[in-house]
């Protein structure tokens, strides 16, 4: 029996799409942060988008449901690990995930050495169906509490935001 690599098992997992934003995988999300193998184990290291993230005991579980048989296959135990260092950012969704975010009606995030929010300022959000600048927020919660909720004076249509983190 050949042995699963790390990659491997990265492979599988970009079959788990985040709960809370299907349009992505927990890979391109960043949160899956890492995966160890040792001859009977196999750990996978996760990390939450934002400390109390409401759907890490969700994410776990389609981990554990989509790794156990494979695992089990390979005579491994498997144990998904919570990890908080370093901190989650949106500065790891790549420019591939950040145009799906846009293409599934999501405004992405700018980068985090955007401070215009430290200081009050609103940054300028771009309304992913349309592409007009001329947004206004209506909520600093949308459908889940890291993204924001916008609506647009071009086209009137209301979208999230991906906030910067």
């Amino acid at each position: 029996m050949v042995m699963r690599s790390p990659d491997d098992w990265l492979a599988i997992l970009e079959t788990v799409p985040d709960p809370e934003i299907p349009v992505l995988n927990v890979v391109e999300m960043g949160i899956v942060r890492g995966v160890d193998c040792t001859e009977g184990g196999l750990t996978v290291r996760i990390t939450p988008t934002y400390m109390g993230c409401p759907a890490m005991d969700a994410i776990a579980d389609d981990i554990r449901t989509t790794l156990g048989p494979f695992a089990r296959e390979e005579s491994r135990s498997l144990t998904v690990e919570l990890v908080y260092s370093p901190a989650w950012t949106t500065d790891w969704l790549d420019d591939k995930a950040q145009a799906k975010l846009e293409a599934y009606g999501i405004a992405p995030p700018g980068k985090t050495s955007d401070k215009r929010a430290l200081n009050g300022e609103a940054p300028d959000i771009r309304c992913p169906k349309c592409k007009s600048t001329e947004t206004e927020l209506v909520s600093l919660f949308g459908s889940t509490a890291c993204k924001a909720h916008y609506t647009c004076g071009s086209c009137g249509e209301p979208f999230d935001h991906f906030k910067c983190i």
